[in-house]
Formats: C-alpha cells, structure tokens, sequence
C-alpha cells in the first residue's frame, strides 16, 4: 500500500501534511495536533486544485492497529453558480485535532488532492 501514497519532505513539497504538536504532550491529558498542507509552499487552493480532505490516525506503541483520530473534509474551493473561482471563498486545507493517550505513538497524516492524489506523513509521539 505504500505506492499510493506519496511522501516528500513538507518542506519542499506543498502536498505533503505538516504535522504539529501544539505545546506539550502528557500522558492522559488532551494533545492538541495540527495538520495543515502548504506550510512552507502554499498549495493552490483553487476550484481547478485543491486539497479535498485531512485524516489524522494514530498508532500507539504495542498496538496492533492504529486509532482513526479525525477526517476534515474542504469543500470551498471558489466555485459558484457563476462558474470556477467565483465565489471568492477558498478553504484553507489546515485541521486541529485533540485526543487524550495514556502510550506514545506515532501520529500518521494523510490528505488528498485532487490532482496530485494521496499524501502522507508521520511523527512520532513522545509522552
């Protein structure tokens, strides 16, 4: 499954999800991630290209499987009645999630766009 997604550094590649954690992560308490796409390279964002969708799952150290935290879903891309880039509302492909884990892990980011496909990302989770 690795060929679908495409993976770059988030740095130089303006598909790729940045993954943030904001402030410090304890154990049990609520972590606060922020996922966005175009941090460094801005992505177009236009009826034409944009990013649909953010997913943010996380997989704790021991266990099997991961835990699907959140998926984000754009849909203003500019588009009206009066055709592509016309409405002058354009979503930003930026998403904040918070959850609560006793295990650090590792935090696994994936988007979508509607040119490019599917992107990942991952950081690690340190409690």
């Amino acid at each position: 499954m690795s060929s679908i997604f495409k993976t770059a550094d988030w740095k130089t590649e303006k598909h790729v999800p940045a993954i943030e954690i904001i402030g410090e992560a304890k154990r049990g308490k609520p972590i606060t991630v922020r996922v966005s796409v175009g941090k460094e390279i801005p992505h177009p964002n236009t009826t034409e290209h944009h990013i649909r969708w953010i997913r943010l799952i996380f997989w704790p150290e021991g266990s099997a499987f991961p835990c699907d935290i959140g998926f984000v879903e754009f849909n203003a891309h500019g588009e009206s009645t009066q055709g592509p880039n016309t409405s002058g509302i354009y979503t930003e492909p930026i998403a904040t999630f918070t959850f609560r884990t006793e295990k650090p892990g590792k935090l696994i980011a994936f988007s979508y766009c509607n040119i490019h496909g599917l992107w990942s990302s991952e950081k690690k989770l340190r409690l």
